[in-house]
C-alpha cells in the first residue's frame, strides 16, 4: 500500500514526518493546560454517568491515543462530555441495573457498540448520515440536556437524594427531599459554583494585572477547578466534613486502566443498540463542528469520515480500557487550541499526564466532595445552554422553530433519547412537507436585460399565449403531483395558451415519479395543442432524460437559456426549428 493511501487512515503518519521540537513544546504546553481542566472534568462527567469516578480517567487514557493515530483534527480534544454522559446514564438506566460491576459493564459495552458504529459508518463513508441532524435540532438538544444535567447536580449541591430523567421528576424530587438539606454540603456546594464562575471571568484579567504573563494566567485560569477541588478536599479532611453528612467521593483505586471486554449478552445490545447510534451520531456532530472551526482558523482541513474512525477508534478504546463513551469536548478543545497545540500529539501527552493522576493522585481524592464535582459540572453545562436559539428560528423560520421547541420540550419533559429521535423524525418529515410544495413562479423578461424574474416582484415583460413557470426545487415523489397539478390549474386560467416553458435553473434531480409526471404534463398539454418547452436544464438531469423516451416525446424543445426560448416563441419571430435540439447547462 502507498504511503498516500496509508495516511489517509493513519493521519499520523502525515504529520509526524515534520515534527520537531518546536511542535512538541507547543504540544506540550497545551497538555498541561488541558490535563489541568480534563482530571476534574473527568470524574465528575462520570458521576453524571452514574459511574464510578474513576471510569472517568479510565476515558480520558487510551481514547486520547487512539485520536492522535487515527484522527484528522490537530486540535480537537477527546475525552468525556457532558451531554454523551447524561445519554449513557439515561441508556444504561433503561437496563434496569442495579450491581455496580454490570452498571460499569453496560457503560463499556455501550462505548464499544458506539466505537463500532462510528468505525463502520466511517469506513464506508456514510458521515453523510449525521447530516439529518440539523443544527436547530442538535442546539435545542444541547440547551435542554444541559438544562437538565444542571438540574441533576442540585441533589449533590443540597447533599439530599434526588433521581429522575425528566426535568419535572427531577424538580418534583428536589422539592420533596428539601428539607433533608445538608447545611455544610450547600455552603461547599454554593461557594464552589461561585468560585468556578468568578475563575471564568474575572481571573485571568486580575492575574494580567498583578503581571502574570498570558500563557501563565491562562494556566493558572485553566487550573481553577483543581483549586476548588483541592481546597474543599483539604477542608473535608481536616475538618472531618464526612463525619458531618458531607457526601465524598471515597475510595478511587490506584493503578492504570484495567484491560476490560464488552458483553456480548444479547439482551444487553438489543437494548443499547439506538443509545449507542443516538450517542455516536450526536458525539460525531458537536466533534465535526468544533474540529472544522478549528481547523479553518489555521487554514486546515480534516476529513469528517476520517473524523468517524478516529472518534470509533477512541471509543473502542475506552472499552477496552474500563470507559465509557467519550467525544470531542468543545471547551476542552478551544482550550487546547488556545493553548498552541500543534498536532493530535497532544492528546497523546495529555493521557500520559491521566495516566500518571491515576497512579500517583487518586488516593488524595477520597475526601472530594461530590458537591464539588457537582458544581464544575453545573458550571460547565450553562455555557452551553443558549434559549437565544428559539427567538432565532422563530424570527427566520417557523418550521426550525417547531422542530428546535419540541426538540426542547420533549427532552425536558419525556428524556433526551425521545427528544433526540424526536427532532430528527421532525426535521425530517418537515423538510418533506416543504419541498413536497416547491416554490413556483411565473417568470417575465427583465426590460433591457436577458434576465427573468417574478411577475409578482417585478416589472416585467411577458409573451401573449406563452406561460414561463420557473421551478425552484429538484423534483421527486414527494413533490411530483403537487407540479402537475400546479401546471394544469394555470394552464386552465389562461386564454388562447400556446407554449408552457418549465424553467429549470434550481432542479438538480428529477426522480421516476417526477419523470413520469412530466410525461403526464407533456401529454394533458398536448391532447390541449399546447406545446411544452425545458429550459436551463443542468447537465446531470439531461444526462437522466436522455436515457428516457421523454424527450422523444416532447412536444416542444430544451433551450440552453430561459432567453432564447423568448426569442425564439416570440410571435414575429421565426420558426425555431433549428433550435430543436437538447440544449443544457
Amino acid at each position: 500500500m502507498r504511503l498516500p493511501r496509508l495516511t489517509r487512515y493513519l493521519p499520523i503518519l502525515d504529520w509526524a514526518r515534520t515534527y520537531d521540537r518546536d511542535t512538541a513544546t507547543s504540544d506540550l504546553v497545551a497538555a498541561v493546560i488541558v490535563t489541568i481542566m480534563l482530571i476534574p472534568q473527568s470524574l465528575a462527567y462520570a458521576l453524571l454517568a452514574g459511574l464510578p469516578a474513576e471510569m472517568g480517567l479510565y476515558a480520558s487514557i487510551l481514547p486520547l491515543v487512539a485520536y492522535a493515530i487515527f484522527g484528522t483534527s490537530r486540535a480537537l480534544a477527546v475525552g468525556p462530555v457532558a451531554v454523551v454522559s447524561l445519554m449513557t446514564a439515561a441508556a444504561i438506566g433503561q437496563l434496569g441495573l442495579s450491581d455496580p460491576a454490570q452498571i460499569a459493564l453496560a457503560a463499556v459495552t455501550l462505548a464499544f457498540i458506539s466505537g463500532v458504529f462510528l468505525v463502520a459508518i466511517g469506513v464506508l463513508r456514510l458521515g453523510f448520515l449525521a447530516n439529518f441532524l440539523s443544527h436547530p435540532v442538535i442546539a435545542g438538544f444541547i440547551t435542554a440536556s444541559g438544562v437538565l444535567i444542571a438540574a441533576s447536580q442540585l441533589k449533590h449541591i443540597f447533599g439530599i437524594s434526588a433521581e429522575g430523567h425528566t426535568l419535572v421528576d427531577l424538580v418534583g424530587a428536589l422539592i420533596a427531599h428539601l428539607p433533608e438539606t445538608n447545611g455544610i454540603t450547600l455552603a461547599i456546594g454554593v461557594a464552589a459554583t461561585a468560585f468556578l464562575f468568578w475563575v471564568r471571568k474575572g481571573l485571568k484579567p486580575m492575574l494580567r494585572k498583578m503581571g502574570f504573563g498570558p500563557r501563565m494566567a491562562d494556566i493558572l485560569a485553566k487550573a481553577g477547578p483543581v483549586a476548588a477541588v483541592a481546597v474543599t478536599t483539604l477542608l473535608t479532611w481536616g475538618l472531618g466534613l464526612n463525619e458531618m453528612g458531607v457526601k465524598v467521593v471515597g475510595d478511587v483505586p490506584t493503578g492504570l486502566p484495567p484491560f476490560s471486554v464488552p458483553s456480548f449478552d444479547l439482551g444487553m445490545w438489543k437494548t443499547l443498540l439506538m443509545p449507542a447510534i443516538l450517542i455516536s451520531i450526536i458525539g460525531f456532530v458537536e466533534s465535526v463542528s468544533v474540529a472544522q472551526t478549528l481547523a479553518a482558523k489555521r487554514r486546515q482541513r480534516i476529513d469528517p469520515d476520517q473524523e468517524l474512525v478516529g472518534l470509533g477508534a477512541s471509543n473502542i478504546g475506552s472499552a477496552l480500557s474500563g470507559g465509557f463513551p467519550v467525544t470531542g469536548g468543545f471547551s476542552r478543545s478551544v482550550v487546547n487550541f488556545d493553548a498552541g497545540a500543534e498536532t493530535p500529539a497532544a492528546g497523546a501527552y495529555t493521557a500520559v499526564g491521566i495516566g500518571l493522576a491515576t497512579l500517583l493522585l487518586t488516593p488524595l481524592l477520597f475526601f472530594l466532595p461530590k458537591a464539588t464535582l457537582a458544581a464544575t459540572i453545573i458550571v460547565a453545562v450553562l455555557s452551553l445552554v443558549d434559549f437565544s436559539i428559539l427567538k432565532k428560528t422563530w424570527t427566520y423560520s417557523k418550521v426550525d422553530f417547531t422542530a428546535v421547541s419540541a426538540t426542547i420540550v420533549l427532552t425536558l419533559l419525556v428524556g433526551v433519547e425521545v427528544g433526540v429521535s424526536a427532532g430528527v423524525l421532525l426535521s425530517i418529515l418537515l423538510h418533506l412537507y416543504k419541498t413536497s410544495k416547491p416554490h413556483v413562479a411565473e417568470v417575465g423578461l427583465v426590460p433591457g436585460t436577458h434576465h427573468f424574474r417574478n411577475v409578482l416582484r417585478h416589472e416585467v415583460e411577458t409573451l401573449p399565449g406563452v406561460l414561463t413557470l420557473r421551478v425552484d426545487e429538484s423534483l421527486y415523489f414527494v413533490n411530483a403531483r403537487f407540479l402537475e397539478e400546479y401546471v394544469l390549474s394555470r394552464v386552465a386560467e389562461c386564454q388562447n395558451l400556446r407554449h408552457v416553458v418549465l424553467m429549470f435553473p434550481a432542479v438538480n434531480e428529477v426522480d421516476m415519479s417526477a419523470l413520469e409526471t412530466l410525461e403526464e404534463i407533456n401529454r394533458r398539454l398536448s391532447e390541449q395543442g399546447i406545446t411544452l418547452h425545458l429550459t436551463e436544464v443542468k447537465g446531470p438531469v439531461m444526462d437522466r432524460l436522455k436515457r428516457s423516451h421523454f424527450l422523444h416525446e416532447l412536444s416542444g424543445q430544451v433551450f440552453l437559456s430561459q432567453y432564447e426560448a423568448w426569442c425564439v416563441l416570440k410571435p414575429d419571430a421565426s420558426s425555431g426549428a433549428e433550435h430543436k435540439g437538447l440544449g443544457a447547462q
